[in-house]
């Protein structure tokens, strides 16, 4: 991992972003990027006036970063829209990784359009990191979010190439489907029948959990195993509470994926609900056509 840009519009939100881009700046020795996107869909004399004015902020927050926290540091101010900004010059400079504050949650904008963190996430074509919780030091521990398709072994071998999975505790956490859930509350089984039966597909799951593991081949991965009785982007976001995962890792799409563009419900649940920090992984196509 040698580039990380971080996008900052200044808030508190964005500060947890430069903190946590600092964090990971020194453990892997990278060089940060701090990104700033002036809206130029407005008259130009306030364009000029908002790039002035961040121009100054940036110099300053990239003097504090190299003098104060010895982190290699400088910065870029782009005219554009904010998430196709922060796309871009991610893609201009080749960075490896874009750190983005946690999102408003407003709820009536965010279904309507999304947020500028998730419309990044949706138009990226390289691993974002969404900063949701307060930086205190280095991740300790993971769990990494699996469907077992191929696009969660692109996601894997993705976060094992910026070097973040060989220094944490990681578990594989996958939500097994129980297929026959609704027809056993149907039928007159027994609870013991009833587990007997959930006991079989935990047993089933678990050996493709394990063939899964020996193909990405990240050595010492804990598994973790979940029945989908409740809502997967809620299980994962309560088992990594359980787990106290600083970090949650997950891919932009699964085996439903329609379209780019598009993430999946699981992927957005998770971005939108969780405490922890979530790198959210795009499909290798998605670099391959940028």
């Amino acid at each position: 991992m040698k580039t990380i840009i971080v996008a900052t519009d200044f808030s508190e939100r964005s500060d947890r972003a430069i903190r946590r881009a600092k964090l990971l700046a020194r453990e892997f020795d990278s060089k940060v990027r701090l990104v700033h996107v002036v809206d130029d869909d407005q008259p130009q004399v306030i364009v000029q006036a908002e790039r002035d004015a961040s121009t100054i902020l940036l110099e300053e927050l990239t003097h504090t970063l190299e003098e104060i926290d010895a982190v290699k540091c400088d910065f870029r101010v782009v005219l554009g829209k904010p998430f196709t900004g922060i796309t871009q010059a991610a893609r201009d400079i080749d960075a490896d990784l874009i750190v983005i504050g946690p999102h408003r949650r407003q709820l009536l904008r965010d279904i309507l359009v999304g947020t500028t963190a998730e419309r990044t996430i949706r138009t990226a074509d390289r691993p974002v990191l969404m900063a949701n919780g307060i930086p205190k030091g280095s991740y300790r521990r993971a769990i990494v979010a699996t469907d077992l398709s191929s696009y969660s072994e692109t996601t894997i071998r993705t976060a094992k190439s910026l070097g973040l999975l060989d220094r944490l505790n990681v578990h594989l956490l996958h939500v097994f489907d129980v297929p026959a859930t609704a027809l056993m509350s149907r039928a007159s089984l027994s609870d013991f029948e009833k587990q007997a039966f959930v006991m079989g597909e935990r047993k089933r799951a678990s050996e493709e959990v394990t063939s899964f593991i020996d193909r990405v081949n990240v050595k010492g991965m804990g598994m973790f195993l979940k029945p989908a009785t409740v809502d997967t982007a809620e299980t994962i976001c309560s088992t990594a509470e359980e787990l106290s995962a600083e970090l949650i890792v997950i891919g932009t799409c699964g085996r439903s994926m329609i379209a780019r563009a598009l993430m999946g419900s699981v992927t957005e649940g998770v971005l939108r609900n969780s405490d922890r920090d979530v790198l959210a992984i795009p499909p290798s196509q998605n670099r391959a056509v940028s």
